[in-house]
């Protein structure tokens, strides 16, 4: 629809991001305009309604098609698999109420700012759009729109010194704080009103709307007036859930926007300030403590203590460091040394210290605003959700169009019977119409909705919370699941084990911690003693429980200076710690901390610059030993380093390596870089920290292995002691090989980049391994796998730029993944993704919130803001609720088959019921009508889903489509059996010797002595001419009162019954049906019910419901007919449909395979007697392994910066 229309019609808008859209340019056409407006009143509004729905259609009516740059309306669509559109109007910010703007004039003196390029002179206007709360403008120059909320990103770091360090001139604050817009995250609470009408509109409920005007038409009230009650209940409900998650994500954000602050002015004093009117580019004056970050910024002088429990779920202080004046002409984020996080503060976090640098107090700069921000984004990401693709969501539309085209054969057939029987037209509407009703059951989403809602209770009992629900579904297929290690699968807590020095070429005899035991004085103790970032904060000291362990364990105690201005000289913003009374005889009166290069999760090592309180200047290093052996002199590190890590790591704990060097007294440390702190260390050795396995973890992974679902560890800590843990937890079973996959990137001297498989040893003292669960997990595949492979984050990074020919094939039977950040968590749960695994990840939030929100099932063991990002939250912070939530998914997903299954054997029997009466111009009564469709229908859509989930995780999983071949085939003989019920009743009714086509009492009188009745044919040829005893009967009124209609309604009520009972599905993956007591009980009741319709023969009551008596040896037939069709049918779904064995040997016989691109490339691996290739290395110029079955996986979503490890490996 005019998409190829000019060279500038579409661009892509956030282009890389998660959120990239495609945008179209289109322009208001004032005569399709007027047609499009005389087309809505002309269809009584249904026109805009429609519009209201797609909202593209509503573009390519009303619109032409034109360059974005002249565009009054753009059309965005998403760039994933929905391709969904949505609407913008472009708008104009008009500048003209500044008086000191000229239009030949600079607007801010940065020439190369955003500002410059997006004001439109001389009108003084900028144009812009908002797309999901975020500004974009159009600028100029390079005919795109962009961000204008943002700092932008190609400042280097000394231009951000110099441009924004002393803060922006007034008049430019102004500028920007109209072009950006306030820096605030509004949510506003949503009135009820709107909330009201947007879920009335839902198509749903339209189709309801259509349904029961339909009804009253007819006077169908009583089933009407349910169905109104039972929506505006629904409505009701969905609305006070809408309104109650609205007001909670306000308040999350309520006090975000109004934050005192202090910004300073070129030229001006520091002014004080609403957050709200903050610009990118302001300078943010830091004093004191305790604020709630109302920005992003980027610290630009001293140095601030923060809580990022908001983001990353651990509420421990973070040590943020100013942004380095160096003379790197790269953007600011490429050039910083390490993780450029470290020195930014994000918005929704708590600062808890701020230190100046000796110049004054610490200084940042805004670097993002309102919804561009940290905070923001997590807002944004609960308002606008991203879709889930599933496969059952897609087959339900294929279901509900199949019911839509089955009415339309209906209607076409109603319409034939009522027009040759001379019918009035509005009569012929009014019963077409009808089929439509009946064919498409409108109670069908609620009943979808039910099964649900028990589901989310029943988790929420568990201690289990879910914020999408429509996730729970998609839980019943997960088959691989991605823990973290430290926290969830581990103790959280890390004990001292031991404390081994390096002294010359080897190593000393391990120091072993014990309760009360002093750690001897030594560079080693200064290390544990100074290299952490622990604060005091309100007398007692915070910080990472690996930091504050390793304290402790020193008996010295911490001191803070409090001087926020630093001005109490060179020590006046440095943490001091001095040895405590249990400390022992030390030479030395304690050390101050001068300068911290904080730990980096990129980079896995720390620094910190020491000042003796009386002496010289030290620098202390700890972090991987891999990495910290990297900057020591060759000759400190003992040649048996690798063999005596080995040994550590291979026993599952946790080893940190120790280094130190001493500085010149005559070198300067007040502006030493990283690089200079970090170089020509000595090795010290390393600290030995014990890391338990929670009780809980080797029971439930066991479990996940018994149900073939695979468990793959992503952890950060060593790739050794991951793997030993995952030995120890029954990832990797005993006699399973362990193989080590080490890339490495090009170097000099080395052009390609290098691939090398390594078999590790089992060490005898590892533990006993469990069931397979790691490399062989999974459906249908054919036993356990013989070998495990384990990678560092490094090489995984090396690996998915290199070779991502052979990534497929790696994950395939990947096991641990250790040393990984958390963008590249991210990324192997996408890549596991593609792989057409449903994936689930389970972690603590610490590092995992990336990971945690791309999944299938992200379930989060953190109750922190963070949490929000993950659909899943436990209470209880263990791995119990995995296979917990497995079960749940897996019964809430059978549950929606048995539920559309019954809704459309439902509506299948009504339908038939009706063209079968129809035929002699008759049909159900209302009363009729109402007990199928409220007593029967209702009650079991209600009750059917309260089955709980079975205690026991079966080996395989329910079906993922509606479509499958036994769902199918249920469907369709249930369809064929029912047919034929409805059919011979109707049919041998008319042979029965009392039967007669002019009375509607003959049969129970007693005087009928009738042979015989008329031939079948000649019957419904009477019938079908309006001379049986129908809607035009005997007694002239309107009763539908028959023998056919007795009979049919009878037949089709009770095997409305008997199928709920068929597909009532209990085990294996919900508990049985009679544990369902209330469902027990409805069908009970509902069937004593209908039983007392046939056999009572009480006048009133057949009056009422529009029954005929019929003799009892009819009844007894109907009986005899119902029981057939009951035994066949539960014998056909017991023996045929639910036979796995039947249908696997059918798929056997038929050479039908596995289409998911993991069991095919499967099969392509088992084939290859040399996969997989140990002992080699390759290079990638020269790989070439086969894929077998698909093509090389590009992942642009992952894009990191970070460092690869180099150095040493254990």
């Amino acid at each position: 629809m005019g998409e190829g229309h000019g060279e500038n019609h579409q661009a892509l808008l956030n282009e890389g991001e998660e959120a990239e859209m495609e945008i179209f340019g289109y322009q208001t056409d004032g005569l399709r305009r007027a047609l499009c407006t005389a087309g809505y009143l002309l269809s009584c509004g249904a026109l805009l309604l429609v519009f209201y729905w797609k909202p593209a259609w509503d573009v390519w009516a009303n619109c032409v098609p034109c360059d974005l740059q002249e565009a009054d309306v753009v059309l965005l669509r998403t760039t994933d698999e929905f391709q969904t559109y949505s609407r913008k109007k472009v708008t104009w910010i008009s500048l003209t109420s500044l008086s000191f703007l000229h239009w030949d004039s600079v607007v801010v003196a940065d020439e190369s700012s955003l500002l410059n390029r997006v004001i439109k002179t001389p009108e003084l206007k900028v144009r812009c759009i908002q797309v999901q709360k975020i500004r974009y403008a159009w600028d100029l120059v390079a005919n795109c729109f962009q961000k204008v909320g943002v700092l932008e990103e190609s400042h280097t770091c000394a231009e951000i010194h110099s441009k924004f360090g002393s803060g922006l001139f007034p008049k430019e604050q102004l500028v920007r704080r109209l072009v950006c817009g306030p820096n605030a995250i509004d949510v506003e609470i949503t009135p009820i009103w709107k909330l009201l009408v947007k879920e009335v509109l839902n198509p749903f409920y339209v189709f309801q709307l259509f349904s029961v005007s339909l009804w009253l038409a007819e006077d169908y009230v009583e089933y009407s007036v349910a169905i109104v009650l039972m929506s505006l209940l629904s409505i009701a409900l969905t609305v006070y859930d809408l309104r109650k998650q609205s007001v909670k994500v306000h308040r999350l954000v309520q006090a975000h926007n109004s934050v005192p602050v202090k910004v300073g002015r070129r030229e001006a004093d520091v002014q004080a300030m609403e957050s709200r009117h903050l610009v990118p580019g302001d300078l943010l004056v830091l004093e004191g403590g305790r604020l709630m970050l109302p920005c992003d910024a980027i610290l630009i002088g001293g140095v601030c203590i923060v809580n990022e429990g908001m983001l990353t779920g651990e509420s421990i202080p973070v040590t943020k460091t100013h942004l380095p004046r160096d003379g790197s002409q790269q953007p600011w984020r490429t050039s910083c040394e390490d993780d450029y996080r470290r020195h930014v503060l994000f918005c929704g976090t708590q600062l808890i210290q701020a230190k100046g640098d000796g110049k004054g107090p610490a200084k940042a700069v805004v670097l993002r605003t309102g919804f561009n921000t940290a905070k923001g984004d997590l807002v944004r990401s609960i308002l606008y959700p991203k879709p889930m693709s599933f496969r059952l969501y897609r087959d339900a539309i294929r279901f509900l169009l199949f019911l839509v085209g089955t009415a339309a054969i209906g209607m076409v057939y109603a319409v034939c019977v009522f027009v040759f029987n001379g019918e009035v037209a509005g009569e012929v509407v009014k019963k077409a119409l009808d089929v439509i009703t009946i064919a498409v059951p409108p109670a069908l989403p609620a009943a979808l909705t039910t099964g649900i809602i028990y589901t989310q209770r029943r988790l929420k009992k568990k201690g289990i919370f879910c914020i999408s629900p429509q996730r729970i579904n998609m839980c019943g297929q997960l088959n691989l699941v991605c823990f973290d290690k430290t926290g969830t699968l581990t103790e959280d807590g890390l004990d001292l084990w031991e404390l081994v020095l390096a002294e010359g070429q080897s190593f000393q005899k391990a120091y072993k911690f014990s309760a009360g035991s002093r750690v001897p004085w030594g560079p080693a103790c200064g290390a544990m003693a100074s290299c952490h970032s622990l604060a005091l904060l309100d007398g007692k000291i915070q910080g990472d429980p690996l930091d504050l362990k390793m304290f402790e364990a020193t008996h010295w105690e911490t001191e803070d200076s409090r001087d926020p201005e630093g001005q109490a000289g060179e020590l006046g913003n440095a943490v001091v710690v001095k040895p405590g009374p249990r400390a022992g005889q030390v030479p030395t009166g304690g050390m101050a901390i001068l300068h911290q290069f904080p730990f980096s999760s990129a980079l896995q090592r720390m620094s910190v610059v020491v000042q003796e309180l009386g002496g010289g200047h030290h620098v202390f290093m700890k972090g991987a030993p891999e990495r910290v052996a990297g900057f020591c002199h060759p000759e400190s590190v003992p040649p048996s380093f690798a063999s005596q890590l080995q040994h550590y790591t291979s026993r599952g704990f946790r080893v940190i390596g120790l280094a130190h060097k001493i500085v010149p007294l005559d070198m300067p440390t007040a502006f030493l870089t990283r690089e200079e702190v970090e170089s020509d260390l000595s090795f010290l050795g390393f600290l030995v920290m014990e890391n338990r396995l929670k009780r809980e973890t080797r029971p439930v992974l066991e479990e996940l292995a018994a149900a073939r679902i695979r468990s793959v560890m992503v952890t950060g800590d060593n790739i050794q002691t991951a793997i030993t843990v995952a030995r120890d937890a029954g990832m990797i079973p005993r006699g399973s090989r362990v193989i080590l996959v080490e890339a490495s990137a090009p170097q000099a001297g080395h052009p390609s980049a290098s691939i090398s498989w390594k078999l590790l040893e089992e060490s005898p003292t590892d533990g006993c391994g469990g069931p397979k669960s790691g490399g062989g997990g999974g459906e249908g595949e054919g036993g356990s796998s013989p070998f495990d492979f384990c990678m560092s984050g490094g090489s995984y990074e090396v690996i998915t730029q290199f070779f991502s020919q052979l990534l497929p094939k790696l994950l395939l039977n990947g096991t641990v993944f250790a040393r990984m950040s958390p963008a590249q968590k991210a990324s192997l749960v996408q890549e596991f993704q593609n792989m057409d695994y449903f994936v689930g990840m389970c972690g603590d939030g610490a590092n995992d919130c990336g990971a945690l929100k791309v999944a299938h099932a992200g379930i989060s063991l953190s109750e922190q803001e963070a949490s929000v990002a993950s659909p899943f939250t436990s209470r209880t912070p263990n791995v119990e609720c995995v296979p917990e939530l497995i079960r749940q998914g897996r019964a809430a997903l059978v549950t929606s088959f048995c539920m559309f299954k019954y809704m459309a054997l439902y509506s299948i029997i009504q339908y038939l019921g009706v063209l079968l009466l129809y035929w002699q111009l008759n049909s159900f009564g209302n009363y009729q009508f109402l007990f199928q469709d409220l007593a029967i229908t209702t009650l079991i859509g209600m009750t059917m889903s309260l089955n709980g989930a079975s205690p026991k995780l079966v080996p395989f999983r329910p079906p993922a489509r509606l479509i499958s071949p036994p769902l199918l085939l249920s469907v369709v003989l249930n369809i064929l059996f029912s047919l034929v019920l409805e059919v011979s009743g109707f049919v041998l009714v008319q042979n029965q010797r009392w039967y007669s086509a002019d009375g509607m009492f003959s049969a129970c009188s007693p005087g009928n002595t009738s042979d015989a009745g008329p031939p079948v044919f000649a019957s419904l040829f009477q019938g079908a001419n309006g001379t049986g005893n129908g809607t035009s009967g005997g007694e002239g009124d309107e009763s539908f009162r028959s023998y056919e209609n007795t009979t049919t309604w009878l037949l089709s009520t009770i095997d409305c019954l008997l199928v709920a009972v068929v597909f009532s599905k209990g085990k294996p993956f919900r508990q049985p049906t009679r544990k369902n007591y209330v469902f027990v009980l409805t069908l009970a009741a509902q069937l004593a019910v209908c039983l007392f319709f046939l056999f009572s023969n009480l006048d009133e009551l057949y009056a009422r419901m529009e029954l005929v008596c019929i003799p009892m040896i009819w009844k007894i037939a109907l009986l005899v007919m119902l029981t057939v069709t009951f035994i066949v049918s539960f014998t056909v779904e017991k023996l045929v449909v639910e036979n796995r064995a039947l249908w696997g040997g059918l798929r056997r016989a038929l050479g039908y395979q596995s289409s998911s691109a993991y069991q095919k490339l499967r099969r392509a691996v088992e084939e290859d007697p040399a996969w997989p290739p140990l002992g080699t290395m390759d290079f990638s110029d020269t790989v070439a392994f086969s894929m077998g079955c698909r093509e090389a996986y590009a992942n642009p979503a992952f894009e990191s910066h970070e460092e690869l490890p180099s150095g040493l490996d254990p």
